[in-house]
């Protein structure tokens, strides 16, 4: 199976920065798009950012022009990098990726706590 492991949550005042990393393990033979989902309390869980393993990107209208994603493809690692952070922002963000083991499926970090604070 493929094991997510998400880290760099934490609390940041208004318009500070933080960087979240993924990290995927396990016996995935391939990693196609991996992206960053998050969920504020009593709110659905949203999209935030998406990459392929070619680097083609998407971003929440939300965060365009403050957030950026990455990856590594050799180490498996992804990023976001948040800069420019709002109250608004504030959630359990998680890592997912699509991934074939013995056919293609999706997995889903434990989630990592994002708080910002006004």
């Amino acid at each position: 199976q493929v094991q997510l492991v998400e880290s760099g949550g934490g609390l940041v005042q208004a318009g500070g920065s933080l960087r979240l990393s993924c990290a995927a393990s396990g016996s995935m033979l391939s990693i196609n798009a991996m992206g960053w989902y998050r969920q504020a309390p009593g709110k659905q869980r949203e999209l935030v950012a998406t990459i392929t393993s070619r680097g083609s990107i998407n971003y929440a209208d939300s965060v365009k022009g403050r957030f950026t994603i990455s990856r590594d493809n050799a180490k498996n690692t992804m990023y976001l990098q948040m800069n420019s952070l709002k109250p608004e922002d504030t959630a359990v963000y998680y890592c997912n990726c699509n991934a074939y083991v013995t056919g293609w499926g999706h997995y889903w970090g434990q989630g990592t706590q994002v708080t910002v604070s006004s």
